[in-house]
């Protein structure tokens, strides 16, 4: 997102480079209609880190307390990078992938919409 300053003279650093994260990268991830987690869920991880650790470890972490985590057919669940379709692979890591600093994966789950449909 582009911020503009108020005023034209307005120099300042940016905090939130690459370079500040020490070999990590920040990876968003959201859950499209659990409202539970109301924005994507931030994660400073190397670039190396594998789809399936994603998934497995840092997802399933995250998210798993919401009742319709255990539901998930993981093969169903529609994945966008930055607002574009994106068919992960499990084996490959993140920056082969295109994820790369501040990136955002959204993740659908078809027939799950929420606690009770509700979208939270």
């Amino acid at each position: 997102m582009t911020v503009a300053a108020i005023t034209p003279e307005y120099i300042g650093e940016r905090r939130d480079r690459v370079e500040n994260f020490h070999g990590n990268q920040i990876v968003y991830v959201g859950w499209d209609r659990h409202l539970m987690f109301c924005s994507p869920v931030a994660f400073a991880l190397p670039p190396e880190t594998l789809f399936s650790t994603l998934v497995d470890d840092v997802i399933s972490g995250a998210f798993s307390q919401h009742p319709d985590f255990a539901e998930i057919d993981w093969g169903k669940v529609q994945w966008h990078l930055n607002d574009q379709p994106f068919a992960p692979e499990r084996d490959k890591s993140l920056i082969e992938q295109g994820v790369d600093h501040k990136s955002i994966i959204r993740m659908a789950t078809p027939g799950l919409n929420g606690i009770e449909g509700s979208g939270s």
